[in-house]
């Protein structure tokens, strides 16, 4: 029996190190022992059997494993669960036989690991909802405001966490004290220690002030107490200064409950009917603008876009994207979605997509000036990797809310040709969903003796890797624009 003591407060290197060394070995996982430092078996000596060590690009140069499993073990170790290195280890022993392991939902192991990794994405998450920090001298003269917290954690992450507090204070020095380590930032260096901390000692005016923000938030009416001992366990609270008042606003909220009943206006207020008058006589304008000019119409298009809710697109863009170009353009282009670069200039296809289709038109010559240019979903949808937003493909839902704003271009600019790039826009235009081969390249007619023609996105040309494949590609979608034109002079 080998027996591996370690310290076991979320460093993956450490278990690595001895994991390899094992394997390296060829230890069976039921012959391992895994300790922390301290621990009851640890204090004892039982079986304190040395693991060998190599160098570590010798052992490894023997076996590997999967990228996934080493994310995974880096948030799992993260845990608490005594079992949590032998599980590493087991699963680690199982990779090298079944490669496929990870991706077998119904493993015994698997689940374990993934429950492990949810908690400590939880509490995380946690962490980042519920430190309070409080403002303490400055530790020098003329230096920048300094601040404290304390924080009680299940598992070791704050290192992990402390990425995020960096970003989010990184004009302010700050220490994040917990019995599971600490963080500091100095405002050059962002520095984390295993090393179990003290509570430090500080309260200041902003305990009050989190006391009267929560107690004007909270809604008696809409009292839930588990559901919101759900999203604030209880065992937070006693860091919270806010969390004070719970007791007694769960306590009174009956009764606010009927002395807000009592309170209702029975009759809308004096102002209400002059407040409608003017809404209406606001909405009689918009009307009157769209039947007046079409170039109005497209302004006030535009603006009403600019607050769409309709899909919780909205939510995480930064802001609609809306089509443009002439109101009386022949020619209108039609994408997927804005991508990062759009998103952030608030203009269709001005990002390295944009670059392959400005020159495509250039080549075809077609002037983009002359054309109208939009997308079938205004508003971008992406997932965070690291700090980089990454292109997300929207849904038929996404695509469905969103093809009233098409449809409303389509009526105010009147163009003879739409190009459809991509499957998304096809999609959006015809509200069929065929395989972009069999549609490609062949005028279809449309309502109100509109043509449509179907193409790839410039993005596909972006994606591919084969440099032959992809300057073939390139030269079929500048040869789609030059039938494109050659289409426009004749209708």
């Amino acid at each position: 029996m080998r027996a591996v003591s370690l310290e076991g407060r979320g460093n993956l290197g450490e278990w690595r190190d001895a994991a390899r060394a094992l394997l390296a070995a060829q230890i069976h996982p039921d012959d391992v022992r895994w300790t922390t430092s301290g621990g009851a078996e640890d204090l004892f000596g039982i079986n304190q059997v040395p693991v060998a060590q190599g160098p570590a690009d010798s052992m490894s140069a023997a076996f590997s494993v999967p990228k996934a499993f080493v994310q995974a073990a880096e948030a799992a170790l993260c845990h608490s669960e005594p079992d949590r290195f032998s599980l590493l280890y087991r699963i680690l022993w199982r990779l090298q036989r079944d490669r496929a392991l990870l991706g077998d939902a119904a493993d015994p192991d698997i689940i374990q690991l993934k429950a492990l990794i949810k908690n400590v994405r939880r509490d995380a998450h946690k962490m980042t909802a519920f430190v309070r920090f409080r403002e303490v001298p400055p530790g020098q003269a003329g230096g920048r405001r300094a601040f404290v917290a304390w924080f009680e954690p299940e598992h070791f992450i704050v290192a992990r966490t402390a990425p995020f507090f960096q970003r989010r204070f990184t004009d302010m020095d700050w220490l994040i004290a917990t019995p599971k380590g600490s963080a500091m930032w100095n405002g050059r260096s962002l520095e984390t220690s295993t090393v179990p901390a003290e509570r430090p000692q500080a309260e200041d005016a902003t305990d009050e002030l989190w006391r009267t923000y929560f107690a004007n938030i909270f809604n008696p009416a809409r009292l839930k107490i588990k559901a919101m001992q759900a999203e604030m366990p209880k065992k937070y609270w006693k860091n919270m200064p806010e969390a004070d008042l719970i007791p007694g606003l769960i306590a009174g909220a009956e009764q606010r409950v009927a002395e807000m009943a009592a309170r209702q206006a029975s009759q809308p207020p004096a102002f209400h009917e002059r407040l409608q008058a003017a809404w209406q006589e606001k909405a009689d304008d918009e009307e009157g603008a769209l039947s007046r000019a079409p170039r109005d119409a497209l302004a006030l298009l535009k603006r009403e876009a600019e607050t769409c809710d309709r899909c919780a697109l909205h939510c995480h863009a930064t802001q609609t994207v809306f089509g443009e170009g002439p109101i009386d353009a022949a020619l209108m282009f039609v994408g997927e979605q804005p991508g990062d670069q759009e998103d952030l200039a608030g203009r269709a296809f001005v990002g390295p997509a944009g670059t392959v289709f400005d020159h495509a038109l250039s080549s075809a010559g077609i002037e983009r000036e002359r054309s109208y240019v939009t997308n079938a979903v205004k508003h971008f949808k992406y997932e965070m990797r690291g700090k980089r937003r990454i292109h997300q493909r929207p849904n038929v839902g996404e695509i469905e809310h969103c093809r009233w704003w098409l449809a409303r271009e389509l009526e105010i600019v009147k163009p003879k040709i739409v190009v459809a790039m991509g499957g998304s826009a096809y999609f959006s235009l015809t509200g069929e969903r065929k395989p972009l081969q069999d549609v490609r390249g062949h005028p279809v007619a449309l309502a109100k003796g509109q043509i449509l023609f179907v193409t790839v996105h410039p993005s596909y040309l972006l994606r591919i890797p084969d440099e032959v494949m992809r300057q073939r590609e390139v030269a079929r979608f500048q040869s789609d624009m030059q039938a494109v034109q050659t289409l426009l002079r004749l209708v």
